[in-house]
């Protein structure tokens, strides 16, 4: 019997809530969700890596500090997840980590992600694949998104149109004609800037199902502010990150004297119209919008894409039979794969780099 085409695929996300690790088996015709696991960050060290976004004093010595503790972190959910599946780790051809991006500055040559994979590999005993924007940076691209490869192998159709969105801390689309290029770039905000003022007003780390921005009133005006942020006139390929939509970005704007409530429906209403807008401008016949990432939880912002999107039907990957929560995960394994087979991983319509290039950089066990 041949042996199982087994990868782990790990994610810790711009939401910074947790790592996921995804059990995928590649077989045709499609690539199987066999296991997941979830870990939370522990608070100090998700206080930790939302400092690290900006400058701060001993700077390196805290991010190796911090990489460690996420490589542990990402052992744990591996070992976790493969003792609830009963395989062993000589079982797994490799991990693919995205690692934790603290700089995404790609106009600079760079995107840093940190999450030791050395250590990683020592502690689990599985190669590990990491370090996938590098590549693409280096011939020119932006590193950035990375999904739309796997979205295309993954969601694409003959016969219909379909444009996937991962609404994590930023949201990012896929546009998948059913004849054409495959061409995808990050929108904007997503969870980003709805997490940070509901966590500084309530405490939360996240607005459950959109419930708190559901009971505000939109402020048209602040939106059209914010809207004219010169990121969304920007034509793709193009990536953004914290380095642009975060606290700081969010000051810009007369909030002081606005209910918290209407300020945070205010903040549903960009990342829902600037996705739309984005469709709209670049996707203008796509029919069908799915969601994935934690984005797929919020209730309101689901109907705030509705309204702002009539003639595309609206759900999430759940209707394709891919749980939103895992695509990221998933796809971390696929981009691993791609990398051992020695296949290209990134999209040059997508990135702008100058051509096809084999992503990351391989850590054996």
């Amino acid at each position: 019997m041949a042996a199982r085409d087994l990868f782990v695929g790990l994610m810790s996300g711009t939401s910074l809530d947790g790592v996921d690790a995804a059990l995928v088996e590649f077989a045709a015709p499609a690539p199987a969700l066999i296991g997941t696991a979830y870990l939370p960050l522990p608070g100090p060290l998700k206080n930790e890596l939302h400092a690290l976004q900006a400058p701060g004093p001993n700077e390196l010595d805290r991010a190796a500090r911090a990489g460690n503790a996420l490589a542990r972190l990402y052992a744990e959910a591996v070992l976790a997840l493969l003792r609830q599946a009963g395989i062993p780790p000589a079982a797994i051809r490799a991990c693919g980590c995205h690692g934790q991006t603290i700089r995404h500055r790609p106009d600079a040559g760079y995107s840093l992600q940190i999450g030791n994979p050395a250590l990683l590999a020592e502690l689990t005993g599985i190669s590990v694949v990491a370090d996938f924007r590098s590549r693409d940076i280096a011939a020119g691209g932006q590193g950035a998104p990375l999904a739309p490869a796997f979205h295309a192998a993954a969601f694409g159709a003959d016969a219909r149109h379909r444009v996937i969105v991962n609404i994590g801390g930023i949201a990012n689309l896929s546009d998948l004609p059913a004849r054409g290029a495959v061409t995808g770039f990050d929108t904007g905000p997503g969870n980003v800037l709805l997490d940070l003022w509901i966590h500084r007003h309530l405490g939360e780390e996240h607005d459950s199902a959109g419930a708190w921005a559901q009971s505000g009133t939109v402020l048209p005006e602040v939106v059209a502010a914010m809207l004219a942020e010169p990121y969304f006139a920007q034509r793709p390929p193009k990536s953004c990150g914290r380095d642009l939509f975060n606290a700081a970005w969010l000051e810009q704007f007369p909030l002081q004297r606005a209910a918290a409530q209407d300020v945070q429906a205010t903040l549903a209403e960009l990342s829902a119209r600037s996705i739309a807008g984005a469709v709209d401008q670049y996707c203008p016949q796509a029919d069908e919008l799915y969601v994935c990432g934690g984005g797929a939880h919020n209730l309101d912002l689901l109907e705030r894409l509705r309204r702002s999107l009539p003639q595309c039907h609206v759900d999430t990957t759940a209707a394709l039979g891919t749980d939103p929560d895992w695509v990221e995960a998933i796809a971390f394994a696929w981009l691993a794969k791609q990398t051992l087979d020695g296949s290209p991983a990134n999209l040059p319509a997508v990135t702008g780099a100058g051509g096809e290039r084999v992503l990351g950089g391989i850590y054996p066990a």
